[in-house]
């Protein structure tokens, strides 16, 4: 064993990790990326997380938004020393719009303490808590932002539970003595269906496409370059702030480390999806899927996929997809962060988005969850 492994095994000894929002794109990556490490992981979710490398963990169901059940529950751990939350409320209908509802901030703030509340309480020996944004911390959703955006920039000022949820763990975190890191990925796609990963959209709308006979044409807005997080390494980053100094109550944007553009990125969709591109044709890729979910149905019939239920395999994420091609907007989102103060921390991994969409795309047709791509 060399000297870093055997920092790494000092370091994981005695620590046992509580992932909240379990089930989740992030959620799973995480654990993952902790198992890898040999760690003692515990998830808490509603639903019990399937990890893909078919390993098993210690799973609490619980729901964030009953507070005494979930002091209840968390009553019980008294030896948790991290905690990595992913959890998130997002209110159905109108996704974008919910991002600066009142309501949602209150929830979302609320969840977190519900965490950590009973873990304090019951003396958890805490030392780190992880906790995630987006570039919605910059104001990318309501105006032009600072190119790029880094850590540093001042706060920018509109009603986000980002900010509830980071003023409360970095006062949690000096009054009781453990430390946080705060994580910015932009745009997070992955393996893991739901929530709000478009993958899964992508795929249904490309069957869709090709069931009906028409091409797979990009329905998106204007051409715009922007960048992605894939969730396998946000995993790795959250595994890497956990116990790393340089990482102790910073905050981080996270990106795979390179930037691309959709159109050039849809013919690697396509030859993935087994699909025929086609020329441009703007429309609403949520509306669309759910004018043809009979037509969806009669994919999984047809292929024997076990996605039965349309709305947990794809989430929001068709309405996600919306926004994050600039469909009906006169741009795309102008939306560049720097990562240069995370690799300067000492995080230095990343991956090439291209690949990162195919072999997750491949990874749901391997599952059978979208059709195969030869047929």
């Amino acid at each position: 064993m060399n000297q870093e492994d055997q920092e790494l095994q000092t370091e994981k000894k005695g620590n046992k990790v509580l992932v909240v929002g379990a089930s989740g794109l992030i959620g799973i990556s995480a654990i993952e990326a902790f198992l890898d490490a040999g760690w003692i992981v515990v998830g808490a979710s509603r639903r019990k997380p399937i990890l893909l490398s078919g390993r098993t963990l210690e799973h609490i169901k619980v729901d964030l938004l009953n507070k005494e059940d979930v002091f209840k529950t968390f009553q019980k751990y008294k030896d948790i020393t991290h905690v990595v939350y992913a959890a998130l409320y997002e209110k159905p209908n109108d996704l974008v719009a919910g991002w600066s509802d009142e309501e949602q901030i209150k929830i979302n703030d609320q969840m977190l303490r519900n965490v950590i509340e009973p873990l304090i309480a019951v003396g958890a020996p805490l030392k780190h808590v992880s906790i995630l944004q987006g570039t919605k911390a910059y104001g990318v959703h309501l105006h032009p932002i600072n190119i790029p955006a880094r850590e540093s920039d001042p706060r920018d000022n509109h009603p986000n539970f980002y900010f509830d949820q980071q003023d409360y763990i970095s006062e949690a975190g000096i009054k009781h003595g453990f430390h946080w890191t705060v994580l910015r990925p932009q745009l997070v796609t992955g393996k893991i269906a739901g929530a709000l990963n478009i993958l899964p959209a992508i795929g249904v709308y490309a069957a869709i496409r090709k069931e009906k006979g028409e091409s797979f044409s990009f329905p998106g807005g204007p051409s715009f370059v922007w960048e992605l997080a894939d969730a396998d390494l946000v995993g790795q980053v959250l595994l890497w702030s956990a116990t790393s100094p340089n990482a102790a109550d910073e905050i981080f944007n996270v990106t795979n480390g390179d930037v691309f553009e959709w159109r050039s990125v849809w013919p690697a969709l396509a030859k993935t999806l087994d699909v025929q591109t086609g020329v441009d044709h703007s429309f609403s890729m949520a509306a669309y899927i759910e004018e043809n979910k009979d037509v969806w149905a009669k994919v999984v019939e047809k292929y024997g996929l076990l996605n039965h239920d349309l709305n947990a395999f794809i989430g929001q994420g068709h309405a996600h997809a919306d926004f994050a091609f600039a469909y009906g907007a006169p741009q795309g989102p102008v939306a560049f962060v720097s990562t240069i103060k995370l690799r300067q921390a000492g995080f230095f991994k990343v991956i090439d988005t291209r690949d990162a969409l195919t072999e997750a795309l491949q990874s749901f047709i391997d599952r059978k969850l979208l059709p195969p791509s030869i047929a």
